[in-house]
């Protein structure tokens, strides 16, 4: 190691402790689950360590952490869109599945989503918010359990019956239009 690249790794070093306190706040506060600030800060670090040349010695190095921070929750964020997105389509895959209906024409599923929406519109408003929170925001049972006052496993049985009222909903309005 030349002397250069100690200094170097003093100046980061230091930049990391003066800093780090202030930025697992600011990660915190963008709403990451807490589990995952430490995760999310030291990956901010990292950013900053790789992208060291582009920073002006002029500006403020908490914003321009701050600014690599909000980037990669942006980053979380679109990931988990795509992920609920995902969640959301493999729900009504799992209630279309046991349909009695072998067709799997682009039209007729079309139907089918169309019934499955309809039949969550249809949920009384508790079982519509928790079908709502686990499929379209992603919340575990025990985020769901945390915002409704249930407990987690009373979440999950919730789901159960939610996701077999939907099945038999969708399989009415079927045994309807055929």
């Amino acid at each position: 190691m030349n002397n250069q690249d100690h200094c170097f790794d003093e100046s980061f070093e230091r930049m990391v402790a003066e800093n780090h306190v202030q930025l697992r706040s600011f990660v915190r506060m963008l709403g990451v689950d807490p589990d995952w600030v430490d995760d999310l800060a030291q990956e901010a670090f990292l950013v900053a360590l790789r992208e060291r040349n582009s920073f002006d010695q002029e500006q403020d190095v908490g914003k321009w952490l701050r600014g690599i921070a909000r980037n990669l929750v942006r980053n979380e964020v679109r990931k988990d869109a795509r992920r609920r997105r995902i969640l959301h389509e493999g729900l009504a895959d799992l209630l279309l599945q046991d349909s009695d209906s072998n067709d799997d024409h682009p039209e007729w599923q079309r139907i089918r989503l169309t019934h499955l929406r309809d039949c969550v519109e249809g949920l009384p408003p508790k079982s519509r918010e928790i079908v709502t929170g686990r499929y379209s925001h992603g919340w575990t049972a025990t985020d769901l359990a945390d915002h409704l006052e249930m407990t987690a496993a009373a979440v999950r049985q919730a789901l159960m019956r939610i996701r077999q009222q939907l099945k038999d909903c969708i399989e009415n309005r079927l045994g309807d239009t055929a």
